[in-house]
């Protein structure tokens, strides 16, 4: 049992962890999006290094990869722990997924925040809960403009949805990693809070400094 629980785990963080913001953006513009703007590898920053559309790409990938990795570790998960609780083994590929990908060991552990990475396995392991929170972000977006504080409050507002519209027993771990996977997004964006509290933060449609 602990093996198939560290190989669906393992197996979680590595698809998590493919960089792909930093990727399509080394191939794509020939750049490390590391040096660019924020310098943070997810969609936000490498639309604002020149492409909405490979920052759109990115998002969509990412979202991808977290769906992927809940969906195989479920499916593992019905073979290697026949005798566990469901979703359990969803937060189990949830939690490592998010975590490979904002700690990806290809680029030093240095990742992105997992917004889009948390909503995609989440969509598969509590898809109405995932659907209204990024519902939130898309309000708070369309009335701030802020990506980030969008992120935060949608990100924020998961657990208690998940609460509210999930039928069926919830077990403790599975709650515990909505909490986690809220909380590390929220402390990620740590950041863009000091930013947000200094009046220094970016919005979406502000010009480029020169």
């Amino acid at each position: 049992m602990l093996l198939a629980i560290v190989l669906i785990a393992v197996g979680a963080y590595l698809l998590g962890s493919i960089p792909t913001g930093y990727l399509l953006v080394r191939l794509f513009q020939h750049q490390d999006i590391r040096t660019v703007g924020s310098g943070n590898i997810g969609a936000t920053n490498v639309m604002r290094s020149g492409s909405k559309g490979l920052g759109a790409v990115t998002f969509a990938l990412d979202v991808l990869k977290g769906a992927i990795a809940v969906t195989l570790g479920m499916l593992a998960g019905t073979h290697l722990l026949a005798v566990a609780q469901p979703r359990n083994i969803e937060a189990l590929a949830a939690l490592f997924a998010v975590l490979g990908h904002m700690f990806p060991v290809w680029l030093r552990f240095r990742g992105g925040k997992g917004v889009a990475t948390g909503f995609g396995v989440f969509l598969v392991a509590a898809p109405l809960a995932a659907l209204a929170a990024i519902g939130v972000f898309g309000v708070v977006l369309a009335i701030s403009r802020f990506v980030s504080l969008s992120s935060i409050i949608g990100a924020a507002s998961f657990p208690i949805f998940a609460w509210l519209l999930i039928a069926g027993v919830q077990p403790p771990f599975f709650l515990a990693v909505q909490a986690i996977v809220a909380l590390l997004i929220i402390v990620k964006h740590h950041q863009n809070i000091r930013r947000l509290l200094t009046g220094t933060e970016n919005r979406i449609g502000d010009p480029k400094p020169a």
